[in-house]
């Protein structure tokens, strides 16, 4: 009974061993096939074409080195600058979060002027509407002046008022 902690322990590092003996290569083929063996590609296989070889890490799973990406840029005039940076800082995600919410506040407070503008526009079309269904109604209307008294309109200031209001509903077509 003693010996089986020690077995599971010799069991345990002989699978590791294993893993570790068991060293794969894998290449792309000249035929554009994924190649596996024990053993190394053959002579005059490109290195880009070599997926896996022991004692190198995967590429497939290791970041794309950033040497590659600066060359291109700068052999196109671009400045040494632009080259690809890592994942935004949590201060740059924050100026970009403010950024986004005072863009929206902004276009909220527009949204909102637009829609204060178009009410006001409504109501002014819907008082000459209403002034223009009382001029050409052929009723006498009535004003009164600054000291009071009733005055009815003349055909004239009809005439005139009439033309302003239909000036005035060009606008609410």
């Amino acid at each position: 009974m003693s010996h089986s902690p020690y077995r599971a322990l010799c069991a345990t590092l002989l699978f590791a061993a294993a893993g570790v003996a068991h060293a794969q290569f894998a290449w792309i083929g000249p035929d554009g096939t994924r190649q596996y063996s024990d053993r190394p590609p053959p002579p005059g296989t490109p290195a880009s074409k070599i997926i896996k070889a022991p004692g190198r890490a995967n590429p497939a799973l290791a970041p794309a080195p950033a040497a590659t990406a600066v060359l291109p840029a700068l052999e196109a005039g671009a400045p040494a600058d632009a080259s690809p940076k890592g994942p935004p800082t949590l201060a740059q995600k924050e100026a970009a979060y403010r950024e986004r919410m005072k863009a929206s506040e902004e276009q909220d407070k527009k949204n909102r002027e637009d829609a204060q503008r178009q009410r006001q526009q409504a109501e002014r079309c819907a008082a000459a509407r209403e002034t223009q269904a009382q001029l050409s109604s052929g009723t006498r209307i009535a004003r009164y002046g600054q000291d009071g008294e009733k005055r009815y309109m003349s055909d004239a200031e009809r005439a005139t008022r009439s033309a302003q209001v239909n000036q005035a509903l060009q606008d609410c077509r």
